[in-house]
């Protein structure tokens, strides 16, 4: 079963935002079904079968700070 998971971010501009879409969108069909991305709000929801430590090591690969907020 897919979850939501919403993580805090640290983006300052598109490539930011570009470097963590493409990270996740690397999983797309091993476990992560979709991505959203808010540059202003710095936010990143996930619906994800994998577990929120799983996909922070996967956002933190990007050097950006990030933080786990919860699921929605």
């Amino acid at each position: 079963m897919s979850t939501t998971h919403i993580f805090n971010v640290e983006m300052t501009c598109e490539g930011c935002s570009g470097a963590v879409d493409r990270v996740l969108g690397r999983l797309k069909g091993q476990g992560v079904d979709s991505v959203s991305i808010s540059l202003p709000e710095q936010k990143v929801s996930v619906t994800s079968t994998l577990s929120s430590d799983q996909l922070l090591e996967v956002i933190k690969k990007t050097g950006k700070k990030t933080t786990y907020v919860g699921t929605e």
